[in-house]
């Protein structure tokens, strides 16, 4: 079937955003006094902040809310956000989303960021023209890797899962994708690095490689 839609995951695909939440979930760490190893932290990528901090409260026997973890990492993340310089796109995607939009590709975002942290990437960036609609994990009862968020995504877009591709970097959105039999696009960066790529059907790590008039051809 003819590329119709592209279900875009945000961080670390859209955005460079990554190194931010890196640094605001170690800064929560350190604030709540527990010890985080680099393998545990890695589980965590693509998932919603309130599963990670329920992990995060059973694991460590916690005597706090998710909501709790959950609002002191936000903030952390809201400073970095408006502060750190070195916060942008991820090269190429920018032109990658403005030639899906010339030449009729529905976009739809399905992030595991808050509505709000998307809001704010959109606003920042001037993206809220390209995109059909958007879908937070944080607001889904199940996260990454269930492909829950995916399946609505596809559902927003009006068209039909075969038509549709997913633009991942991580193992768990990855697994989302394959586990909802979307056609899935990994792009490799060194913000996901220790990610899986096996259960995707193509791999990137430059989005001149996906343009609308290559991705029409190997997408029949």
């Amino acid at each position: 079937m003819p590329l119709k839609a592209i279900l875009f995951d945000m961080d670390g695909v859209i955005v460079d955003t990554e190194p931010l939440h890196r640094k605001a979930y170690f800064k929560m760490f350190d604030e709540f006094g527990i010890n985080v190893s680099e393998e545990l932290f890695t589980s965590f990528t693509g998932k919603a902040t309130l599963s990670v901090c329920q992990e995060l409260i059973t694991l460590f026997n916690l005597n706090y809310t998710p909501q709790e973890l959950a609002d002191k990492k936000r903030i952390n993340f809201k400073y970095l956000f408006d502060n750190d310089s070195d916060f942008d796109l991820i090269p190429g995607v920018r032109n990658l989303i403005e030639n899906y939009h010339q030449n009729g590709i529905k976009m739809i975002l399905a992030s595991s960021a808050s509505m709000n942290t998307i809001n704010w990437v959109f606003e920042r960036f001037d993206l809220e023209k390209y995109f059909a609609g958007k879908i937070s994990g944080a607001d889904l009862k199940q996260s990454k890797p269930h492909p829950e968020i995916f399946e609505l995504a596809a559902e927003m877009s009006g068209e039909d899962k075969n038509s549709c591709i997913v633009i991942e970097d991580s193992t768990n959105g990855i697994q989302a994708a394959y586990s909802a039999d979307i056609f899935c696009v990994a792009y490799k960066s060194i913000h996901s690095e220790n990610q899986k790529y096996d259960k995707a059907q193509k791999i990137i790590s430059d989005y001149s490689e996906i343009l609308y008039e290559t991705s029409t051809e190997w997408f029949k």
